[in-house]
């Protein structure tokens, strides 16, 4: 099977296109962190100012452990909202990223197995058997390739459900310290 020019061309104009897309989404995913980032830092440059008012405030030590107290929670709960957003952003980011990897697989399989079909249709008599192992090889190939991928979406599954679990208890375990 030869390419064309106009096949070469349009093969790299899809790569090209490929490229900017996740480019973007890269950058999409760090406007995101900068944002999220700068919003932490805008609330809590608040609220160690209403917090500095409010220690330069009290009257005894009493007060002062109670008022350390009561930041505790809130403390504890915005740090599992920002590990949040965090999480959300940076699986939003490999989500596209690994769609168009098993994107760009699949036409590049399709690809080897069109050439190897036309290999074999004009392949010389006696290399059927060569053609065959070829063809079991790759078949051989995908289907490892997809319980990989199976076996690695179940991990990620269970790995977001834990994360999503420890963070309700850290959050409830905080709650519970009022």
């Amino acid at each position: 099977m030869t390419l064309t020019p106009e096949q070469i061309a349009a093969a790299n104009k899809a790569n090209l296109e490929t490229l900017l897309n996740l480019t973007n989404k890269a950058f999409e995913g760090v406007e995101k962190l900068v944002e999220l980032n700068m919003a932490v830092a805008k609330t809590a440059m608040t609220e160690n100012v209403q917090n500095a008012k409010q220690a330069l405030s009290v009257r005894d030590a009493q007060q002062l452990m109670a008022m350390q107290a009561g930041m505790v929670q809130p403390l504890a709960e915005k740090i599992m909202s920002y590990s949040r957003h965090l999480y959300n952003i940076a699986n939003e980011t490999q989500t596209t990223f690994t769609s168009v990897a098993e994107s760009q697989l699949k036409k590049s399989t399709g690809n080897v197995n069109g050439m190897v079909e036309e290999l074999s249709k004009n392949a010389p008599a006696g290399s059927e058997a060569t053609i065959q192992a070829i063809k079991q090889a790759m078949a051989a190939a995908n289907n490892a390739y997809e319980t990989t991928q199976k076996s690695i979406k179940q991990a990620v599954d269970l790995a977001q459900n834990n994360f999503n679990a420890a963070a309700n208890t850290a959050v409830k375990a905080a709650r519970g310290k009022k």
